[in-house]
């Protein structure tokens, strides 16, 4: 191995080593209760996941830190392909500089650092890899945009696709949003604060800095690690989307790319659509259309 293969893979997140399928089921009673009695999930569209072929899932998440949807959906996955069929999630950088003790673990289960490099060694080792674009914008954006796809522009989901020549499939989820409950996000108002001087808490840019209601805080203002309220979540595996060209001169193709990110975009919407007027001719009084 070379110098700067070995420096890679002994940069926390930068191994596909870490996973632990023994560590995965000892989480999985926990994930089960959770599944069941806490969230009481319903999900459907699994048959859409190929059963000898690897994909790049791609999500929307949603209740914060705590993302209960992503952890259902990983439970799922487990509960139906074994711990053993491997799949990766790209996580964010900062998770291990701010809480080692817990990125370490989150790496048992799969996670390994956003970054493109890394997931498509994963995608070269025949794994299917989970990346949720719009990372903490997505998954702290307000109340009112609970049923809006947002990836903030994000298209590096997109190249990645293209150069590994997979299908993405889609996972979507309605619920979760009200685990935590998203006022406002003032990221602005910090953003100029720290352009007169002011430092970014713990040295890190946030990228987010939200308002909300939630456990164990009350109100409180910041990207905290929360408690999600047991809202009854609804998940759902949407059919693959293939693109018409794959390969490193699609993916440097910027409109081309900007092409396949909108009908991503647009597809899941729809899908999201479909997904919440479903449970709104169940529960009329419950939701409102956004």
């Amino acid at each position: 191995m070379s110098q700067k293969s070995h420096e890679s893979h002994s940069k926390p997140g930068w191994s596909l080593d870490e996973r632990d399928p023994r560590f995965i089921e000892l989480l999985m009673p926990l994930w089960g209760w959770l599944y069941h009695h806490y969230f009481q999930v319903q999900t459907s569209g699994w048959q859409h996941i190929p059963a000898d072929e690897n994909v790049l899932l791609v999500g929307s998440h949603n209740g914060g830190m705590a993302v209960p949807d992503m952890f259902m959906m990983m439970y799922d996955w487990f509960r139906l392909f074994s711990t053993d069929r491997p799949v990766y999630g790209l996580m964010h950088p900062y998770i291990w500089k701010l809480a080692p003790p817990i990125a370490n673990l989150a790496a048992k289960t799969g996670a390994v650092t956003a970054h493109p490099k890394i997931a498509s060694a994963a995608l070269k080792q025949k794994a299917s890899v989970l990346v949720y674009p719009g990372g903490a914008s997505d998954m702290f954006r307000p109340h009112d945009m609970r049923d809006r796809i947002y990836f903030a522009g994000r298209q590096g989901f997109i190249k990645l696709a293209l150069r590994s020549q997979v299908p993405i499939i889609p996972v979507i989820s309605i619920g979760a949003h009200d685990t935590l409950i998203i006022l406002a996000d003032f990221y602005e108002t910090l953003q100029q604060l720290h352009a007169w001087g002011v430092p970014w808490p713990f040295g890190i840019d946030p990228e987010v800095f939200p308002v909300y209601l939630g456990l164990p805080w009350g109100l409180a203002i910041g990207p905290l690690p929360n408690i999600p309220l047991p809202v009854p979540i609804q998940t759902r595996v949407c059919p693959p989307i293939v693109f018409e060209r794959y390969g490193d001169a699609a993916a440097r193709d910027r409109a081309y790319v900007q092409a396949c990110y909108d009908l991503v975009v647009d597809q899941m919407q729809q899908e999201l659509d479909n997904l919440r007027q479903a449970q709104l001719s169940l529960n009329p009084i419950l939701y409102k259309p956004r």
